[in-house]
């Protein structure tokens, strides 16, 4: 009897998991990111900041650089990010682990970003002949 009951909450666990594992859609991105401020850290380590206006636009900085406009949309499981400088788009995965976003990048580094923490307020760009 034993066997019976264990079996069943043996598959809820799991599949609470799996569920736990999908990555975030894009309007389920949009509830979580539009005006707040978000900083990442990677392994413990300042990485960047990115502001999420609405409309799906961004500015992001790594840590301690210029600020740069963007986009952001949706690509089957991806967060894609187009930015003013002309590169390819940015596309991570984006997951809620303990009430904070969790990146992960999908390309060939792999890299993972956590919110390191949020704000409500604007992003602070650093700028050329910024105090001139």
């Amino acid at each position: 009897m034993m066997k019976t009951c264990l079996l069943p909450l043996a598959c809820a666990l799991l599949s609470a998991t799996v569920a736990f594992a999908d990555p975030l859609t894009g309007d389920e991105f949009d509830a979580y990111a539009t005006g707040k401020t978000l900083t990442f850290a990677e392994d413990g380590q300042p990485y960047g900041a990115e502001e999420y206006l609405p409309g799906n636009r961004v500015r992001w900085a790594f840590d301690q650089d210029t600020c740069k406009e963007g986009i952001w949309y949706e690509r089957e499981k991806d967060i894609c990010f187009i930015y003013e400088d002309g590169l390819a788009p940015q596309c991570w995965q984006f997951f809620v682990e303990s009430d904070k976003l969790k990146a992960v990048f999908q390309g060939d580094s792999g890299t993972e970003l956590y919110e390191a923490w949020a704000s409500d307020g604007p992003l602070a760009c650093m700028g050329p002949q910024v105090g001139v």
